[in-house]
């Protein structure tokens, strides 16, 4: 029950982060020093939360992170690049469906590299999410500033969060290093990937970086609570969980981001069969 409920709590962090992040962005500044300004707190959050731990449990061996730190250069390293530029280029309604996706790529990649057995529920929960995905494509309307390259960034990040997904898990089964040290270990090296690359495409300064403090908070937080999940529950209970982030993406753009990102019915019909489709791929996996 602890691994549910903390992919649920995961899964609203990051869809008020998507959010966030639209707000952040729309005052002019790039997707790559946003991209920067927002990992930095959360790795700030997630050191902090290492520390309390080590304080109160004893120190942990800090060089055994290592394997963490790897899969941190996928993600949130490559993806959190991705992942701004789809929302600067698709909006976070938009998004998020697609970063909904993920489970169907995670059991591509389990198919594929574990020769896992292809079940019908998985067939299921991948022709719900590629309907989805096709409602989604498939929109006559949309807001003036789509463009739609940010979809293929947003799929381009959701293969990496998958891919980071199943890493996890696996790093997870057999390891002393607590949660919180975990977290921080590869938010500290994806911290390095993005920050490499907002340098060499546009310079970044600390300017308007409290615009980003909320963005980068919710992310912090979302991150330590699924280091906590899959420390507890499998890939398939966890992640399609925190695929209901297309959910919060839609539901609190629609809240807060208002008429501009003009959520319609193809959007939240394809937001409602991504989730379906990866709450089935869950159960029969």
């Amino acid at each position: 029950m602890d691994a549910v409920l903390l992919a649920l709590a995961s899964a609203a962090l990051f869809g008020a982060m998507t959010v966030a992040l639209r707000f952040a962005l729309s005052r002019g500044t790039s997707a790559e020093v946003g991209a920067a300004l927002t990992i930095l707190p959360a790795f700030a959050l997630a050191a902090t939360a290492a520390a309390a731990d080590a304080a109160a449990n004893g120190a942990p061996d800090v060089l055994a992170a290592w394997p963490f730190a790897l899969a941190g250069v996928i993600a949130p390293g490559g993806s959190q690049i991705l992942f701004t530029l789809a929302i600067r280029d698709a909006g976070p309604s938009r998004t998020s469906v697609l970063v909904g996706s993920a489970p169907l790529v995670s059991v591509a990649i389990a198919l594929v590299l574990l020769d896992e057995p292809l079940e019908a529920g998985l067939i299921g929960g991948a022709i719900l999410i590629v309907a989805g995905g096709l409602l989604l494509i498939g929109e006559r309307v949309r807001p003036d500033t789509f463009r739609l390259t940010g979809l293929a960034f947003a799929l381009a990040a959701t293969v990496l969060f998958a891919t980071r997904d199943n890493l996890l898990r696996w790093l997870s089964l057999d390891t002393d290093v607590p949660p919180a040290l975990a977290a921080a270990a590869t938010l500290g090296s994806g911290t390095v990937v993005v920050l490499a690359y907002a340098f060499l495409r546009a310079r970044p300064s600390g300017a308007g970086a409290g615009r980003f403090a909320l963005a980068g908070l919710c992310f912090g937080l979302s991150y330590l609570a699924l280091f906590e999940a899959y420390y507890r529950g499998r890939v398939t209970v966890v992640s399609p969980l925190v695929a209901t982030e297309s959910l919060w993406g839609v539901v609190l753009s629609a809240l807060l981001v208002g008429r501009s990102e003009l959520i319609g019915r193809h959007l939240v019909a394809g937001a409602a069969l991504i989730v379906a489709g990866g709450a089935l791929i869950g159960v029969f996996r």
